[in-house]
């Protein structure tokens, strides 16, 4: 097991009563929910960086495509499609 450490956070009574009472209901100690839900934020958040690293690498390097360019590119693809939809029709 790696080393603990203690934190401390200040909470509104509301969320304080709703730990409470899902503390009680899960039979586990208000420590126990914190950690437990920081843990899940952490891995969720690494998840989501894990996801985005590529884009951010591309932007980063200057591979990026403009909105203009892009509402240009689907301009003519729906413009060719039309083309094709109707010499089909005829």
């Amino acid at each position: 097991m790696s080393k603990q450490t203690v934190i401390s956070a200040r909470i509104d009574s509301d969320t304080s009563a709703k730990l409470d009472a899902i503390a009680n209901r899960a039979d586990r100690s208000r420590a126990w929910l914190v950690a437990h839900a920081v843990q899940e934020f952490i891995e969720r958040d690494e998840e989501l960086m894990a996801f985005l690293k590529p884009g951010l690498d591309d932007i980063a390097a200057g591979r990026i495509v403009t909105q203009e360019a892009m509402e240009a590119k689907f301009a003519k693809l729906r413009q060719d499609f039309r083309k094709q939809s109707s010499k089909a029709a005829a």
